[in-house]
């Protein structure tokens, strides 16, 4: 059972959230705003530091023009490394560089890089690719952010653990933006990465780098800039998407998303999701969501709240297609979907629905274990009062392990 502070926590945590969902109630009598919002004041936020603070360095990104759709990018240090080589290549000596950090790698001045003191890949040479995790948070619909303390603490967590490129979505928030904003988001973010993929592979071709000195390229929608840390260094080809809680709703339906975009996102290629705890409901109760319906810190009640704010009240369905993934019609089939990995807590009163999930992509032989912790509260690797727990870094060392066997690259019999 949980410890007594946990408990006590718990009690206090379900009382903020009512409070926050009734609040949230009132805005939704307002008008919505298209542009949206992706962080609620009063939340604890963490800085970006391009630095490789704790061994990771992060930088804030706004990508599209029309809404408050950001990311943040987690780039680990070990991204530095010399890059392994081919099989019976031979070495190349590069060129000594500059103005190196302490990590080897360029790092821009105060006194000659206009205050910026963040990492800046040097240009050419051989870089080391990382995969790409698209991570999406948690928090009910209505709250919680890529920048949150929490979010940034497990975002580090998993960079690190996974040795990828994690890139965090701060999608819109409900009831502001209610369905389908956040799903049409973290779509519109894989489509962001396959550009920046394209637009990279246009510069190193075109050497735009000498041509403008904005280094930028003007394609059919304007002008779009190449992101440094992504050109030099993301294999956008070894693709997982990681969702958290109802953020796993929001991976479930990108990895469709993708499935049915097929060749269209290349060289974006979904090889697998991790689906933390996910947020699924559904009109039939399971039995978990008999006996656990006032389980700790996100009970039934708050949850339908939350749907309801996000649904609203003339769409709630609890049967809609991205609230039970089980119900009839979902597409496309589920033998194309990409290995899924499940993670579930014995004390989640939605940990059914989400394990029967796993058995019916299992049915058709997609890759989807279940890893299920005794004892553990939804969000237990998660939430800001639990994440530093052992718990917790078991469960992302656990992920990490999983996930590495499919961005590999000692071999393609992973991907799908």
């Amino acid at each position: 059972m949980p410890t007594v502070a946990v408990k006590l926590y718990s009690v206090f945590f379900k009382f903020l959230l009512k409070q926050r969902l009734q609040n949230r109630i009132q805005d939704s009598l307002q008008e919505s705003d298209p542009f949206g919002v992706t962080s609620r004041p009063g939340e604890s936020v963490a800085a970006a530091n391009p630095s490789f603070s704790d061994g990771v360095a992060t930088k804030d990104i706004h990508i599209d023009t029309f809404t408050s759709l950001s990311v943040r990018i987690f780039l680990p240090e070990s991204a530095l490394a010399e890059p392994e080589l081919a099989p019976g290549a031979t070495p190349r000596e590069e060129p000594r560089r500059n103005s190196l950090g302490p990590t080897g790698e360029g790092l821009s001045s105060a006194s000659g890089g206009g205050g910026y003191l963040g990492y800046s890949p040097a240009p050419g040479g051989r870089r080391r690719k990382l995969p790409v995790i698209v991570q999406f948070h948690g928090g009910g619909w209505v709250s919680g952010s890529s920048d949150s303390v929490a979010n940034d603490l497990f975002c580090r967590r998993i960079a690190k653990l996974c040795d990828a490129i994690v890139v965090a979505v701060s999608y819109r928030l409900a009831p502001e933006n209610q369905y389908p904003a956040a799903f049409e988001d973290g779509f519109k973010v894989l489509n962001w990465l396959a550009k920046q993929a394209n637009l990279a592979e246009c510069s190193r071709s075109m050497e735009v780098r000498k041509l403008d000195a904005h280094k930028a390229i003007v394609d059919s929608f304007g002008a779009a800039v190449v992101e440094p840390w992504l050109a030099a260094h993301a294999n956008p080809s070894r693709c997982i998407l990681l969702g958290v809680s109802c953020g796993a709703n929001i991976a479930d339906y990108v990895a469709r998303k993708a499935v049915e975009a097929g060749k269209l996102l290349d060289p974006v290629k979904v090889v697998a999701q991790v689906l933390m705890y996910p947020f699924f409901i559904g009109s039939v109760p399971t039995h978990s969501e008999i006996k656990l319906a006032k389980s700790y810190f996100y009970d039934k009640a708050m949850c339908m709240l939350a749907w309801k704010l996000f649904l609203n009240e003339e769409k709630f369905n609890l049967d809609h297609p991205e609230a039970n993934p089980l119900a009839p019609g979902r597409g496309p089939p589920l033998k194309l979907m990409p290995p899924t990995l499940t993670v579930v807590a014995e004390l989640d009163w939605m940990r059914d629905r989400a394990i029967a999930y796993s058995e019916q992509l299992r049915k058709v032989n997609v890759d989807a274990p279940v890893l299920e912790y005794k004892d553990a509260v939804h969000e237990f690797a998660t939430l800001d009062v639990l994440i530093k727990t052992p718990e917790a870094q078991a469960c992302a060392e656990d992920i990490a392990i999983w996930v590495k066997k499919y961005t590999s690259l000692r071999g393609h019999e992973f991907s799908y």
